[in-house]
């Protein structure tokens, strides 16, 4: 039967300024890990003080890529309590990356029960500031040291906690995102499904290059023609035409993102035309010739809702809305917030108050 230990801090680190977070800068006094192996199972499950790990230079995730991630958010809301925004939907995921590279399942509710512990202990670390919030980052390894391309047979699960601001260091200000047609995120068949970290190595090179020429993210094309939409390097991408909210479909290559389907929903149930369909990043460009795309934005845990004031695609670039935050980026954003922080109804339960 798999435990929860606990051990407590002897010394505690000087919290930062909660009003000028820079994301993913500052980590909190505690951090959640269990350890598998293929005679144990899940074992030595324990909430102890945050400290560096220890690893074999030959251990597997370093050579092999044996590694995933997730992230979510807990917050604090109007009345002090301590909420979190569908934990078990990101458990869940994280189950599935795993499936896709051949790493072990872990018991949801077991981990839950770990999180909402750990993150009872970090509350004074949780801020209540409009834009802040407490990030959760589970990240799963193997662990075996051997050389040899094959699945661990050791793996180690670990949660670390951070306090952020907004993702982009600003409030709700339009980001400029540069069209990738040379390089190739994910294909059919491949792990772009997968919150894995190598998904991310790949995209470097490209945002690299995007920086260069004064873009914050780069949208990824499909792989086998370089002309359907896919995806950001850190959100999915909605684009709203006329009085239609229009984003990529799900075809393996992209990430099922939590606040995507929370947007889709959201909006669905607000009254607004949503679609998931394949969409060409030509059909954008026809769109705003004609006058009928009105705004782009792109959602995800971090970010929440990030409007795009800009997109350039073989050096053809378009302003849209005038580079300014649209009223559907805003109305989604100002809703889905509402609803994490406790200041609107969650019609939908997503919200888990610990």
């Amino acid at each position: 039967m798999l435990e929860l230990q606990i051990k407590l801090c002897d010394e505690f680190k000087q919290k930062p300024d909660f009003d000028n977070l820079i994301f993913g800068k500052h980590t909190t006094d505690y951090m959640f890990s269990m350890d598998f192996c293929q005679d144990k199972g899940w074992h030595d499950a324990k909430i102890a003080p945050y400290a560096p790990l220890v690893l074999d230079p030959l251990t597997t995730c370093l050579h092999y890529g044996q590694e995933l991630f997730e992230g979510m958010k807990a917050y604090k809301n109007n009345k002090n309590e301590l909420t979190m925004f569908r934990p078990i939907d990101n458990l869940n995921r994280l189950n599935k990356s795993a499936e896709r590279m051949c790493m072990p399942q872990i018991d949801v509710d077991f981990v839950m029960n770990a999180l909402i512990e750990l993150i009872r202990l970090e509350k004074d670390w949780v801020p209540q500031n409009p834009d802040a919030s407490l990030y959760i980052r589970p990240t799963m390894i193997g662990t075996t040291p051997m050389l040899g391309i094959k699945p661990s047979s050791m793996y180690k699960l670990f949660v670390v906690l951070s306090p952020v601001g907004p993702y982009f260091g600003n409030k709700m200000e339009a980001v400029n995102i540069w069209v990738e047609d040379k390089y190739a995120r994910a294909c059919h068949g491949g792990t772009g499904e997968a919150k894995c970290a190598g998904n991310y190595a790949a995209s470097l090179i490209a945002s690299a290059e995007a920086a260069k020429k004064g873009f914050t993210q780069v949208l990824w094309l499909d792989s086998a023609n370089k002309k359907y939409v896919e995806e950001v390097g850190a959100m999915n991408i909605f684009f709203v035409i006329n009085d239609e909210i229009i984003t990529p479909c799900l075809t393996g290559t992209i990430l099922r993102g939590i606040t995507r389907d929370s947007v889709i929903k959201l909006m669905t149930h607000m009254g607004y035309k949503v679609t998931e369909r394949m969409i060409t990043i030509d059909e954008i460009y026809e769109e705003h010739k004609r006058g009928n795309l009105k705004e782009c934005f792109g959602t995800g845990t971090a970010a929440i809702v990030a409007p795009v004031g800009k997109l350039s695609y073989k050096d053809n670039v378009i302003i849209l809305n005038n580079g300014e935050v649209g009223n559907v980026s805003k109305t989604a954003y100002d809703n889905l917030l509402a609803i994490q922080k406790g200041l609107k109804p969650d019609p939908f339960n997503w919200v888990v108050k610990l």
